[in-house]
């Protein structure tokens, strides 16, 4: 469950960008009534209305899944405020100038943030960040833990290479091939470096200590 709520900004965006190239005339109604005070000359057109009103949709998303936690008591985490931070700065530039480089970014700079954060974490501060959120569920030596943590970092910079790769090479003039490749191409990468992961620390796997 906690996969599928850390996605729901993703999903939204992808439902919504689809829907829009669907229905264009719709979407760029929505977008004029609803954006059109926020965008550089105040007009939209039916081309750019899709990623438009699907990024303002997830920047939306991203507030209400804090929302929520906040009326729920509980701890928003670190990296779902940064989230905010670069969705609001990347996708209102977007919206703005009306140019969806600037939201194809926004993966990058998250998957980067992150990156920086686990090695200032893992170096600076002896601190690594993987194992406070891991180490609950598995128990590994202290040599294991630093080859995982080096791991996720190595990653997260790849994954933001890859998106850069993407979004402007591959698919430069192909956005909604770009769109199927942010929720299904990274979201599966995601899973098999978790998977592949899994089978290289699982001979490492410590057996809790009996009470």
């Amino acid at each position: 469950m906690k996969f599928l709520f850390d996605l729901f900004p993703v999903i939204l965006f992808f439902v919504t960008y689809k829907v829009a190239k669907l229905n264009p005339d719709s979407a760029q109604a929505l977008s004029q009534q609803y954006l059109g005070a926020l965008i550089s000359g105040g007009t939209i057109d039916a081309k750019q209305a899709p990623i438009i009103l699907a990024t303002a949709i997830a920047i939306v998303a991203t507030v209400l899944q804090i929302v929520y936690l906040l009326a729920r008591r509980r701890k928003v985490d670190g990296m779902l405020w940064l989230s905010l931070g670069i969705i609001s700065v990347m996708g209102g530039l977007t919206i703005y100038f009306h140019d969806p480089d600037f939201i194809k970014w926004k993966p990058t700079l998250l998957y980067w943030a992150f990156a920086l954060a686990l090695l200032v974490g893992q170096l600076g501060f002896k601190t690594n960040l993987i194992r406070k959120v891991m180490e609950q569920q598995i128990k590994l030596p202290e040599p294991v833990w630093s080859r995982v943590g080096y791991a996720w970092a190595l990653f997260f910079v790849l994954q933001g290479a890859l998106n850069v790769l993407m979004a402007f090479v591959v698919f430069k003039n192909n956005e909604d091939a770009w769109v199927n490749f942010k929720l299904f191409g990274a979201t599966g990468l995601f899973f098999a470096f978790i998977v592949i992961q899994t089978m290289m620390i699982s001979k490492y796997i410590q057996e809790p200590e009996d009470a």
